[in-house]
């Protein structure tokens, strides 16, 4: 008997692995903890919230925000990286830590071996606003006021090598003109400063509730398509400015090692709460589509941002300071 009962607790041991997949059907039995790379307030604090309330109560367990911004997102970038992966650590971030900071700096993680696509949850949807004391009221009077006079239009980004930095970055390329770039710690910070007009310009979604206002001034949308709340205001493209928009992009990544039946999973909740009507409402309200992705997806999209995001940073010579 004595044998027999090692032997059974053997065969249990081995055969184990074949099961293993079955526990991630009890994903997740306690909080799952979300990072969000950049300070309160800001475009992923706007997008991140409302997915972590919803996911909470998709899965009946606290999807907790954790706020780790500094760097240019890459600090809490890098907690997500070095976190375990057993499918109770997430990163909800903006492309920019992934796809445009490591063309730029040494970053302590590598965005394709140390993360897993989980889910695209918001593709953002504004533009280039300016504080109406500068004098300029459409896209073309201010790149003749920065053409006159260049280097005294000042620009608020969420930080140097974030989307929003590119996206300067891209305009001063192409339209010829120069704009001092501000780095601050995240959107809400920018928008401290512009509000007052101490800085005049920024491009972050967080702006657009006071353009509609009438304390900006609204000069163009970076997309394929104008703001459905701004109807009147042009894109990019029908201004001129070919090529330039710079996609910012947020997504759900796992560390690398994380689980696939639980990636698979989240996944799945993440496109049924985003085809929802309620979900749809919540991310126009923070200017933000989701298009609907699977993992392999997402992560092939992100091989291209990287890649798109390079041949600029290598075209404008943009370096950090």
């Amino acid at each position: 008997m004595h044998r027999r009962h090692y032997l059974a607790l053997a065969l249990a041991i081995f055969a184990a692995p074949a099961h293993a997949p079955a526990w991630a059907q009890s994903w997740p039995d306690r909080a799952v903890r979300l990072i969000l790379p950049y300070a309160p307030g800001g475009a992923t604090d706007a997008i991140g919230r409302p997915w972590a309330d919803k996911l909470g109560q998709a899965f009946g367990q606290p999807f907790v925000v954790e706020n780790r911004g500094g760097a240019s997102g890459m600090i809490g970038t890098e907690a997500a990286a070095k976190a375990t992966p057993d499918g109770y650590t997430f990163l909800l971030t903006p492309n920019a830590p992934l796809a445009v900071l490591p063309s730029l700096r040494k970053t302590p993680y590598d965005p394709l071996k140390n993360f897993e696509a989980v889910g695209r949850v918001g593709d953002i949807i504004n533009g280039f606003v300016i504080h109406p004391s500068v004098g300029v009221k459409t896209f073309q009077e201010m790149v003749d006021y920065a053409k006159k006079n260049p280097g005294k239009l000042t620009f608020a980004s969420s930080g140097s090598g974030t989307s929003t930095h590119l996206r300067l970055e891209m305009l001063k390329l192409k339209a010829g003109i120069d704009i001092l770039h501000v780095p601050y710690r995240g959107g809400a910070d920018s928008l401290n400063d512009v509000l007052p007009g101490n800085v005049h310009m920024m491009n972050e979604p967080v702006s657009l509730p006071h353009a509609k206002a009438g304390k900006l001034i609204l000069l163009n949308i970076n997309g394929g398509a104008r703001h459905p709340n701004f109807p009147e205001v042009p894109t990019l493209t029908e201004l001129g400015i070919t090529g330039a928009d710079v996609p910012i992009w947020f997504s759900v990544f796992a560390p690398a090692g994380t689980p696939k039946d639980i990636i698979a999973k989240l996944n799945g909740k993440i496109v049924e709460i985003a085809k929802s009507e309620d979900m749809q409402s919540k991310m126009l309200v923070v200017n933000a589509v989701v298009p609907l992705q699977t993992p392999e997806e997402m992560a092939a999209h992100l091989l291209q941002d990287i890649k798109a995001n390079a041949e600029l940073i290598q075209a404008a010579n943009i370096k950090l300071d």
